[in-house]
C-alpha cells in the first residue's frame, strides 16, 4: 500500500473523527444547559480523571500518554464551549473561581429571589480574557481570583480598597467595572446576629489569609482591636499564652472545615474573658469551635449566615434594589434547614424509628436508622454483634455508621440509645443537626430483644449513666408520651 492510499485511510478516519467530534459538542451543549438549570460548575476534575483512566486501561505506554494529552485537550474545549455558552445565557449573574467543584451560591442567591445565578470555573490564565469579554452583568469572586481581579475593575468601593480584595463586581450602564467585597458586610451581620460588640474589645483573628483582612477591617471600623494570630509571625499559635486576655476570637482558618471535622485550632477554655466566638467556615455548620462555644455558654456565630448575608448585599449592588433583612433571615433558615438534620436520642425503645419515620414522611427528607445502618455493614443481627464480638467492637462500629452519616445533613436520623455514650459521636451528632432528645416514661420502655435493657432495674441503672450526655448532646427535649402527632409537633416546634 502505497502514501497516497494510506493518507485516503487517514482522510476517512478524520471524517469520522469530525462527524464524532461534532456529535460529542453537541452533547456537551446539552449537558451545559443541564448544569445551567441544576446551578452546577463546568468543571468536574473527578469525572475526567475516571474517564481517562477507563479508556488508557490496558492501553500500551506511548498510546496511553498520547490519549491522555488527547482527552485533557477535548475536555478543555468542552469546557470552554460549555461556559461561552453559559455566557450568553439570559441570566448574567454568577460566581467565578478555580477550582469550584461545589457551591452554595447558586441556591442563596435563588433563595434571594435571583434565578440563573451560574457557577463559572475560571483557570488564573483564563481570567484576564473573561473579564475583557465582560460578558456578564455582575459576578462574585472566589478563591483564587479576589486580588486579581483588581487590575482590571475601573473603580473599587472605600472597603474593597481597604481590605485589598474585591468578592463582587458590577458592570455598570457603561460598561466599566466596579469591584467590592460584600464579605465585610456580611462578617459585620454574623457578628451582629450573634450578639457580639467589637468595641473596646481585643479580638484574636486566627489566619491571615483574605478573610482574616477582612475580618479585622471590620473589627478596626467597629472600634475594636484586631490581634491576628497565623502560624508564623509576631503572634503565633505557640506564644497565645500572650493572649489569653481575649474578649472575642474569630476563626477565618480553614481548621475544623469537612472533611476534617474533628480538628480545632484553639482550646476556649483557656480564654477565661471570652464574651463571643466566631466561625467563618459553614461546614460543618456547627464546628468543634463553636460547639466548644455554646457549652461554655459563649454567644457565638457560624459562617452559614455570613454567607447569606454577603450574598444579599451582592444581589442588592447586581439589582439595585434592596433585600429586607425579613427576606434575608428567610433565606438563611430555608437553607439551614435544608442543610440541617433532625436527630433523634434517646433511650432504648422511646420510639425514635416510628418518630423518625413520620418525620421523614412529613418533611420528605430521607431516613436513616444507625442501628439499621451497622446491621446492613456488618451482615448481623445487633444481638449477634454483641454476643460474639461483644459491645467494644458494636461501639466502634456505630461511631463509624455516625461520623459517615452525620458528615452531611439533609436528613432524618434515629439514633441508637447508647449512641451519645461517645464523646466523639456526640460532636459528630451535633455537627449538621438539630439534636431532639426523646422521652418516655422509664416503666413504658420495652425490654425484649434488647442485649442491654433486660429488665427494669437495668433500664433504670441505664438511664442514670446515660441522662447527663443526653442533655449534653441535645438542642430539644420533647417527650414521646402521647400520640405521633403530639412528639412530631413537640420535634418542629419546640425553641431551641
Amino acid at each position: 500500500m502505497d502514501i497516497k492510499e494510506l493518507r485516503e485511510k487517514i482522510n476517512q478516519i478524520d471524517d469520522v473523527l469530525t462527524d464524532a467530534f461534532k456529535r460529542r459538542m453537541e452533547v456537551a451543549l446539552e449537558i451545559a444547559k443541564y448544569k445551567q438549570e441544576k446551578g452546577l460548575p463546568v468543571y468536574d476534575p473527578q469525572r475526567e480523571q475516571a474517564v481517562i483512566a477507563r479508556l488508557t486501561e490496558g492501553c500500551d505506554e506511548t498510546i496511553a500518554d498520547s490519549m491522555k494529552t488527547l482527552y485533557n485537550t477535548l475536555f478543555a474545549l468542552s469546557r470552554e464551549y460549555q461556559q461561552r455558552y453559559m455566557r450568553k445565557a439570559e441570566a448574567r449573574f454568577g460566581l467565578i473561581g478555580h477550582p469550584l467543584s461545589h457551591s452554595c451560591s447558586p441556591r442563596v442567591h435563588q433563595l434571594l429571589g435571583g434565578e440563573g445565578y451560574q457557577l463559572w470555573d475560571v483557570a488564573p490564565e483564563a481570567l484576564e480574557a473573561f473579564l475583557r469579554e465582560r460578558a456578564f452583568d455582575g459576578i462574585n469572586v472566589t478563591i483564587p481570583h479576589k486580588q486579581a481581579v483588581m487590575p482590571f475593575c475601573d473603580a473599587l468601593s472605600d472597603t474593597a480598597r481597604r481590605i485589598g480584595s474585591v468578592n463582587t463586581i458590577v458592570k455598570r450602564k457603561d460598561g466599566t467595572l466596579f469591584g467590592d467585597n460584600t464579605d465585610a458586610y456580611g462578617f459585620e451581620c454574623m457578628a451582629q446576629r450573634a450578639g457580639i460588640d467589637f468595641k473596646g474589645k481585643k479580638v484574636l483573628v486566627l489566619g491571615s489569609g483574605g478573610t482574616s483582612h477582612t475580618a479585622c477591617a471590620v473589627i478596626g471600623a467597629a472600634g475594636g482591636r484586631a490581634v491576628v494570630v497565623s502560624r508564623s509571625g509576631e503572634n503565633h499559635y505557640e506564644n497565645l499564652h500572650l493572649h489569653m486576655d481575649a474578649d472575642v476570637i474569630v476563626n477565618t482558618t480553614p481548621v475544623g472545615m469537612y472533611p476534617q471535622v474533628d480538628e480545632q485550632i484553639v482550646d476556649l477554655a483557656a480564654f477565661p474573658r471570652l464574651t463571643g466566638v466566631l466561625d467563618v467556615i459553614y461546614n460543618p455548620l456547627r464546628t468543634r469551635l463553636l460547639q466548644q462555644a455554646e457549652k461554655l455558654h459563649i454567644p457565638c456565630g457560624g459562617g452559614l449566615y455570613m454567607l447569606c448575608a454577603q450574598a444579599a448585599r451582592a444581589r442588592e449592588l447586581f439589582t439595585g434594589e434592596k433585600i429586607s433583612e425579613t427576606v434575608l433571615e428567610k433565606a438563611y433558615q430555608t437553607l439551614l434547614h435544608e442543610r440541617q438534620s433532625i436527630v433523634l436520642i434517646g433511650m432504648p425503645g422511646c420510639g425514635k424509628t416510628t418518630i423518625a419515620q413520620a418525620l421523614s414522611e412529613k418533611l420528605q427528607l430521607p431516613m436513616v436508622d444507625t442501628d439499621a445502618e451497622i446491621v446492613r455493614r456488618a451482615g448481623r443481627s445487633i444481638p449477634e454483634i454483641f454476643a460474639q464480638d461483644g459491645e467494644k467492637a458494636f461501639r466502634e462500629l456505630e461511631a463509624s455508621v455516625i461520623a459517615d452519616v452525620c458528615a452531611t445533613g439533609g436528613c432524618i436520623l434515629s439514633t441508637g440509645g447508647g449512641a451519645v455514650l461517645k464523646e466523639e459521636n456526640r460532636r459528630h451528632l451535633r455537627m449538621n443537626a438539630r439534636v431532639i432528645w426523646l422521652q418516655r416514661d422509664l416503666d413504658k420502655l420495652p425490654c425484649d430483644g434488647r442485649p442491654l435493657s433486660k429488665n427494669h432495674d437495668a433500664i433504670e441503672q441505664m438511664y442514670a449513666l446515660r441522662a447527663p450526655l443526653y442533655a449534653d448532646c441535645a438542642d430539644v427535649t420533647v417527650k414521646n408520651d402521647d400520640t405521633v402527632e403530639h412528639a412530631i409537633h413537640g420535634v418542629l416546634y419546640s425553641d431551641l
